[in-house]
């Protein structure tokens, strides 16, 4: 395997989120490609693209040959190498000539050819902006741009799009969710948090991404020169293999990535910071209080580490748009795959363990539709012709279309936690019920962090193979006694679960601080538990994320756990069942029940933890629920 082939494996970290291999016909398809690129493309590689400090930007320029007057841009950034382009930057730039757009990628400030120092999301509100005015100024642009990307290449056009840079004609962010930092319900911060627990991905992520030491050219080389160099060497660190399946289990936190003798950086800085630090304000982060200024067609998962954030932001910026024209092109597509894997949807998609049917849907024609609408002077049919939100609904395997999210006409519909105080594993008595408890009772569980309960599929992403993205079987979960296990009556009709879903649970510890985790499961005749959603609240932060108030023993409280979200048909015959327990690990990291900083401490303590469900405390989920399609 070629040098930058290698090296660029071991980078894309974020793409190791179970996306399964190119099968071998793309071989063909991409030899297909490079010869059409060729025949259609004037190429610049290397352009050095001036920011306001002076430190200069690597870009690859793409304009169509023979086509006369100035064209809109297509424009791609990223901290990720591209001296090979990958097949679906391949095809998407290869569509974007012919159609006689100009294309553009770069590499964000300190990553390989481009100077200057690295910062995650890479400074959206000062370089982004300034790429922007660069690429309107040239003689070949119309001074329309569009911005596009997946994960890291998404989730700096969110701040970018408070700026509402008169260049920015539209956007297409797909699994952008690291670019959120509050948001209405959520305080993710960057997907850096998950209701105040840190969510593990960071750690393999950034082993493979803050490679802030490297080589530096000397900044008086011509492009002449760069180009040459870059045939010869791609600047791209070849990291150590690690086995993050053991790596992640690692304490304390803050030493994660120096025992796999990882540069510190970002992880050294983030990993302290609590979920309100005000240095999360100063960066690269959207947050709601920030206007939008951009037109934009989002693309998200259901089985993708952010998708609550990410339609709550949908809504957001419809509310929050500088003006009606933005505020009426907002559009919404949600699939059935895992992080980025949009244009992998196949006639039988599995996600995980489980078919979601034929998921395919025409993505390189919707988004070319969209820049036709937004780049062009005549914009084409797309409005009349493209529904504002359309998602996907698992177990139906359909796609639907609506007009808002939640789609009008879903309704809540809650389900009580029940039975007779033996809950723990699915051989105990845990029930939902449709009505609150009648009679108290609850169910209690030993919550020891040096053996957590294991993370089983799930909205994952980027942990290195740590975890597998999507959907499995959860019984050798559910046989745990340390998981409280409540399911309700089989269904006599299929129901649709299309929207929010709320969590309230009144629990009590031993601990000055736990956590308790919640995960929504489909139960099919035969047995088999597949995982829908899950999420989590780290109980110091209940009263909200600019505070700490730790738990007095035994004493009742109300904990209200950030909303999973979803689409998905329970089917005729299936039950609906919960999980609670207080660890889901490694999708977020344990809590050690100490009551300290928890990134600081590699020994924890055991917590003895208990849901009570009650007519005076009804522990509860509310779900959405969508009347079932006849077709």
């Amino acid at each position: 395997m070629p040098r930058s082939l290698r090296s660029a494996t071991v980078l894309l970290i974020a793409a190791l989120c179970a996306i399964r291999p190119l099968p071998a016909h793309d071989d063909a398809r991409r030899a297909e490609l490079e010869k059409q690129l060729a025949a259609t493309a004037e190429v610049e590689q290397k352009v050095m693209v001036p920011m306001r400090d002076g430190v200069r930007l690597a870009s690859d320029v793409y304009r169509p040959k023979g086509v006369e007057g100035p064209v809109p841009t297509i424009f791609w950034r990223t901290p990720y190498n591209f001296s090979e382009l990958s097949q679906s930057r391949l095809e998407m730039i290869t569509r974007a000539v012919e159609k006689g757009y100009a294309f553009v990628i770069q590499n964000e400030r300190g990553k390989y050819f481009s100077e200057g120092e690295w910062e995650i999301l890479g400074f959206p509100r000062t370089d982004g902006y300034d790429a922007l005015s660069w690429i309107a100024e040239q003689g070949w642009s119309s001074g329309k741009v569009a911005t596009i990307g997946c994960s890291s290449s998404a989730e700096w056009q969110l701040a970018l799009a408070a700026m509402d840079h008169p260049a920015h004609a539209a956007m297409v962010p797909m699994a952008s969710g690291a670019g959120i930092g509050r948001v209405g319900r959520f305080y993710e911060q960057g997907n850096w948090y998950r209701g105040g627990a840190f969510q593990m991905l960071f750690a393999p992520w950034l082993y493979g991404v803050q490679n802030t030491q490297r080589p530096r050219l000397p900044a008086d080389l011509s492009r002449e020169d760069l180009v040459r160099l870059g045939s010869y060497f791609d600047l791209a660190p070849e990291m150590p293999e690690v086995d993050w399946t053991k790596a992640i289990r690692h304490l304390p936190l803050a030493e994660m990535l120096s025992t796999v003798n990882g540069p510190q950086g970002t992880y050294a800085d983030l990993i302290r910071r609590t979920p309100d630090d005000p240095a999360w304000y100063e960066g690269g982060l959207y947050h709601d209080d920030e206007p939008w200024g951009v037109p934009s067609l989002w693309f998200n998962s259901w089985y993708d580490v952010s998708i609550g954030p990410n339609l709550e932001l949908y809504n957001l910026a419809i509310e929050q748009a500088t003006d009606a024209h933005v505020a009426d092109n907002q559009y919404l597509v949600v699939a059935p795959v895992p992080h980025c894997s949009f244009f992998r949807s196949e006639e039988n998609t599995i996600v995980g363990e489980r078919s979601m049917g034929d998921a395919r849907l025409d993505y390189y024609g919707l988004i070319f539709d969209w820049f036709e609408h937004t780049l062009r002077d005549e914009p084409g049919d797309f409005a009349e012709e493209t529904p504002k939100v359309q998602y996907y609904t698992m177990g139906a395997n359909r796609w639907q279309s609506a007009g808002t999210w939640p789609p009008a006409g879903v309704k809540e519909w809650p389900l009580y936690l029940d039975g007779g105080g033996s809950a723990n594993s699915v051989f105990g008595d845990g029930r939902l019920a449709s009505k609150p408890p009648e009679t108290a009772a609850r169910d209690t569980f030993s919550y020891d962090p040096m053996n957590p309960v294991p993370s089983l599929g799930g909205g994952v992403c980027c942990t290195g193979g740590a975890v597998q993205p999507g959907v499995f079987d959860q019984r050798p979960i559910e046989a745990r006694h340390d998981v409280l296990v409540y399911t309700g009556e089989v269904l006599a009709g299929a129901v649709e679960v299309t929207g929010f879903i709320e969590t309230v649970l009144y629990v009590s510890s031993d601990a000055r601080d736990t956590d308790f985790t919640i995960k929504l499961v489909d139960v099919l005749p035969d047995g088999t538990a597949y995982n829908v959603d899950e999420t989590v609240q780290r109980a110091r932060y209940r009263e909200g994320y600019d505070r700490q108030v730790f738990l007095e023993r035994d004493e009742i409280y109300e904990i209200r756990l950030g909303p999973m979200t979803t689409s998905h048909e329970f089917g005729k015959g299936h039950r609906i069942r919960v999980e609670v327990s207080s660890s889901n690990f490694p999708r977020f990291a344990r809590n050690l029940n100490t009551g300290g900083n928890n990134y600081d401490e590699a020994e924890g303590v055991v917590a003895r933890n208990t849901v009570h469900h009650s007519p005076d405390h009804p522990s509860r989920i509310v779900l959405q629920s969508a009347p079932v399609s006849s077709d």
